[in-house]
């Protein structure tokens, strides 16, 4: 009796996934019933999470702590090839793995980056696939929005962490999308900051902004304009679209931090080669920073600066093996893209 019930739970089953997938139903004693089976406990045994439940179960500090771990324990037992790009006629598809072949983990985020977005919230739209490593069936898939914006702050973070001044109290922000907002509610964490400047392309909008995240962290923010940020910011992070220097690097103070997340082109940069050459400058990693980085690849065209002259890694900065800020007064810089392992170890901590 009791396997008469499951065989008909299960055809019931099989008859709901089929109709939902526009297949004829599975009959009993045919060649259907297996492969319908099959992919219905593929799909029971795959979670999926909300954006909303993604950003309730992500909390910021254990993403930092997960990020600089995985830089320190597993970036050298992990393959991460560059990433795959795509020239769509909307924007770019980009496509990151990452296998962690110590801890037997696998993933892939899918994003594409929008040319013209409806509006600036929308310019990336992101997937994050976990999967099992012996089938590559996936385990866990989530909108990935809100992921990929608190994993590049919390790199950032990681990065101010071991560079910025210790006492550093001012927190530059140059633009106000999304990843704005993620960096200045993220880095705080790491940093007793007493003042926030922003700086965007449109000024009513960014003393909108400003008040928003104001009242939101609790600290004064202030809208200002570019030349303002750059020259009082003591951790300045540029997270913007623009393919053309920001500002311009004579104006940085002594003893800034920089952290540069938003090109990821070649011929795109945020800052201009005077602040680079200024700088002591470290990289997220050294293949995909030189593939893709045009804020490093156009002084290095230009002869400005060598591919010698980046003193390190993220991985070499957190493991010790380089050392980080070792002066009050130089100026140090980051250099960011995005990284498949930052994905892997922050999609994790949604299973936990």
């Amino acid at each position: 009796m009791l396997a008469e019930t499951n065989a008909r739970s299960i055809l019931t089953h099989q008859n709901a996934w089929a109709t939902t997938c526009h297949k004829r139903p599975a009959r009993a004693g045919s060649d259907q019933t297996y492969p319908n089976f099959y992919r219905l406990i593929c799909l029971l045994a795959m979670q999926s999470l909300s954006e909303d439940e993604v950003r309730k179960r992500l909390e910021p500090l254990k993403v930092i702590a997960a990020i600089e771990a995985a830089f320190r324990d597993r970036y050298q037992s992990t393959i991460v090839p560059l990433r795959s790009k795509m020239e769509l006629a909307s924007g770019v598809f980009l496509i990151m793995p990452c296998y962690d072949f110590a801890g037997q983990a696998l993933g892939m985020k899918l994003a594409l980056v929008q040319n013209e977005p409806e509006t600036a919230m929308d310019r990336v739209q992101a997937t994050y696939m976990l999967l099992d490593p012996k089938t590559a069936r996936p385990t866990l898939v989530v909108p990935a929005n809100y992921l990929t914006d608190l994993r590049t702050a919390a790199t950032s973070a990681v990065a101010t962490k071991f560079l910025a001044k210790e006492d550093a109290r001012v927190l530059g922000i140059v633009g106000t999308g999304r990843q704005a907002r993620a960096h200045i509610q993220v880095l705080p964490l790491v940093r007793r900051f007493e003042e926030v400047l922003v700086s965007g392309r449109n000024a009513v909008a960014t003393h909108t902004f400003a008040e928003e995240m104001s009242m939101e962290i609790g600290l004064p923010v202030r809208a200002v304009d570019s030349r303002t940020c750059a020259a009082n910011s003591e951790v300045l992070c540029t997270c913007t679209t623009s393919p053309n220097p920001l500002f311009d690097g004579s104006l940085l103070r002594s003893g800034a931090h920089l952290n540069l997340v938003g090109a990821f082109r070649p011929h795109a940069r945020e800052v201009d080669s005077a602040s680079v050459q200024r700088s002591r400058v470290f990289v997220e990693t050294y293949p995909a920073v030189f593939a893709e980085a045009g804020d490093l690849l156009i002084p290095i065209q230009e002869g400005v600066i060598n591919r010698e002259d980046v003193a390190g890694d993220l991985h070499h900065l957190v493991s010790g093996k380089i050392a980080g800020r070792t002066d009050q007064t130089g100026i140090t810089l980051f250099k960011s893209v995005g990284y498949a392992l930052e994905d892997l170890a922050t999609a994790e901590l949604l299973t936990d």
